[in-house]
């Protein structure tokens, strides 16, 4: 069943029950008393006010399969956990739109008001920062220091304010959440972003000549940073909330051609809802442009194991497998 589908039937059983379906407090806070210290750090907005809400639920167990015995939604939610319990559990709506992290995400993250982490399925515990990028075990929590922020009395809350948002203070804040992530990185398996980085290094000098990078999708922090953004501006692109980037894209200067690039670890082939997306995004600014598609994978093995049960690789884009690297395939269909 869909994460939407299954945040609906706790909704619906909450209402059946005669139960609101988030409670009016969650760890003694209410959303009244968040409005005020976001206000109080210029952070202000419904979204900011529902999602730290939501990160407060300790009522709801984890909506991770995999989740630590006992664990709760505060524990750590992903940012489609965040889009249902906002748009669905509390608003009755629709979920919110993921792409809108840069919204309701990165402005606490800037400050330190939310901590990433990551659910180590094997181990089934939480762990600092995002390791893996674009992992569906990615997270975030509350820090335990904004949250007391939340928990004290206004008029503590006043005193604390001040030291809390402080320059000095949010420097020594997010450096010691870089460190912690580092360190779980180090000891974290990285073969998604082993498997960009050859794409980049060993597939597009040989198959894409003329190509030049403009993003790459492998790493935490901003969803695009602003050199990439300004890149793909000057590549005639414009970037807007609702596209869905790539693990890698490339432009050719000299035939204004556009290619994709989706690494395979995991998941995340090129689809068809990908080639859609993609020429959405593209031909919105260069209406003529061609485009190219490739799927990466490690091994056979990996791509045997993928597309034995999805077969999901679009016509006419092309395969890549770095054990293999000296060819690459074609995807056709007899349709």
């Amino acid at each position: 069943m869909a994460l939407e589908e299954e945040v609906t039937k706790i909704r619906n059983a909450a209402l059946k029950a005669g139960r609101g379906p988030v409670p009016v407090t969650l760890q003694g806070v209410t959303k009244e008393r968040i409005r005020e210290v976001l206000a109080g750090i210029d952070r202000v907005s419904e979204e900011l006010v529902d999602v730290v809400f939501a990160l407060l639920d300790d009522q709801q167990p984890s909506w991770f399969s995999k989740a630590p015995s006992g664990a709760k939604f505060a524990d750590g939610a992903s940012t489609a956990h965040l889009a249902c319990h906002v748009g669905i559990l509390q608003r009755g709506d629709r979920k919110l739109d993921r792409e809108g992290r840069d919204y309701w995400i990165k402005p606490l993250r800037e400050v330190g008001a939310v901590n990433a982490v990551t659910l180590d399925p094997a181990r089934r515990e939480f762990v600092a920062g995002h390791p893996v990028a674009k992992s569906s075990n990615s997270a975030y929590r509350l820090a335990e220091d904004f949250k007391a922020l939340l928990q004290v009395s206004p008029k503590e809350a006043k005193t604390m304010l001040g030291s809390w948002i402080a320059e000095d203070a949010v420097r020594r804040r997010l450096d010691l959440q870089a460190k912690l992530a580092e360190h779980v990185r180090a000891a974290t398996d990285t073969k998604h972003s082993d498997l960009i980085k050859a794409s980049c290094e060993f597939y597009a000098p040989k198959f894409l000549p003329g190509f030049e990078v403009l993003y790459i999708d492998d790493g935490d922090g901003d969803r695009v940073p602003e050199d990439a953004k300004k890149r793909m501006a000057s590549a005639g692109l414009e970037l807007r909330l609702e596209d869905a980037m790539p693990d890698v894209l490339l432009y050719s200067p000299g035939t204004g051609a556009f290619w994709i690039i989706e690494a395979v670890t995991s998941d995340g082939e090129v689809d068809f809802h990908k080639v859609q997306q993609a020429k959405r995004f593209i031909h919105r600014g260069r209406p003529n442009a061609s485009i190219g598609f490739t799927t990466t994978y490690r091994s056979w093995k990996d791509a045997a194991a993928r597309q034995s049960k999805h077969k999901n690789l679009a016509p006419g884009t092309m395969l890549w497998i770095l054990e293999d690297p000296s060819r690459q395939f074609h995807v056709e269909s007899f349709e």
